[in-house]
């Protein structure tokens, strides 16, 4: 089954906004483990404009499932790491200032410095490097010794409506080199409960998505609940998994399907 961790970095974004603690970044993330989601996603940036290095300790202390730490690995953040061990650590080539991932990592280029980061890493955590849907970049993931390698899957959604099996193709070219190497396959940005389903069926050995700002503007109008369980019913392959599965009821379901177009080709 394929994984849903959901990035919270927007939930601290609201926090922050007023100060205080309303939402509670904990909480929520444990209502989200509730609901289904299979983990949890957060990118502490330096300016902590969002998520928190504290709000990272607190996490890594209460979540049950997967706990995902994305950012770049400067001296404090690979400190950080290494005192929390979470789940997994997802290694991007953000500058300090970005306000969003805009590109992956150039594992060619970059190679020598990233072999050194993922063999202290891989000590505490599972590493997983963020990288276009090139096959030479994960070519270059795997010769660094990664766990696996996150598509930054922009492109995807911004060509998808257009062009949705234009807009899929490479990184249906990038799935198939990481299954040749054996490197594991997970994928983010911008997904949403449009163009998942679409993904997921075009990309048979997909591991995990990480979603956070689509996911959390939709649960604005539908509830946690509802929208994990929309993006959930987006990954399972089978009508029967999600019969069995799903944390809605049918009443529930239905009620959603009258509000939004959920894809029904599953």
């Amino acid at each position: 089954m394929i994984k849903l961790s959901v990035n919270i970095n927007k939930v601290a974004t609201l926090r922050n906004a007023r100060g205080g603690n309303i939402p509670d970044v904990v909480k929520t993330a444990l209502k989200i483990e509730n609901f289904g989601a299979d983990g949890i996603t957060v990118h502490p940036r330096p300016d902590e404009r969002h998520i928190r290095y504290d709000d990272v300790r607190k996490l890594k202390e209460h979540l049950r499932k997967e706990f995902n730490v994305e950012g770049y690995p400067s001296a404090d953040f690979m400190k950080l790491i290494e005192e929390v061990q979470p789940t997994q650590v997802t290694l991007v080539p953000d500058a300090p200032d970005a306000l969003t991932s805009n590109a992956g990592w150039d594992t060619v280029k970059h190679g020598k410095m990233l072999a050194e980061i993922v063999e202290r890493l891989r000590k505490v955590s599972r590493v997983s490097i963020f990288v276009d849907a090139l096959p030479e970049m994960i070519e270059g993931a795997k010769a660094c010794g990664a766990d696996r390698v996150e598509l930054y899957t922009e492109s995807y959604a911004r060509l998808f409506i257009e062009n949705k099996n234009l807009a899929v193709a490479p990184f249906v070219t990038a799935a198939k080199k990481a299954e040749e190497l054996g490197i594991g396959l997970n994928a983010g940005h911008d997904l949403n409960y449009y163009n998942l389903n679409f993904f997921n069926k075009k990309i048979p050995n997909l591991m995990e998505v990480s979603i956070g700002h689509a996911l959390i503007c939709d649960a604005l109008d539908f509830g946690l609940k509802t929208t994990i369980n929309i993006y959930r019913r987006c990954l399972f392959r089978s009508k029967k998994y999600v019969n069995q599965h799903c944390l809605l009821t049918a009443e529930e379901i239905n009620e959603a399907e009258d509000e939004i177009e959920l894809p029904t080709d599953i």
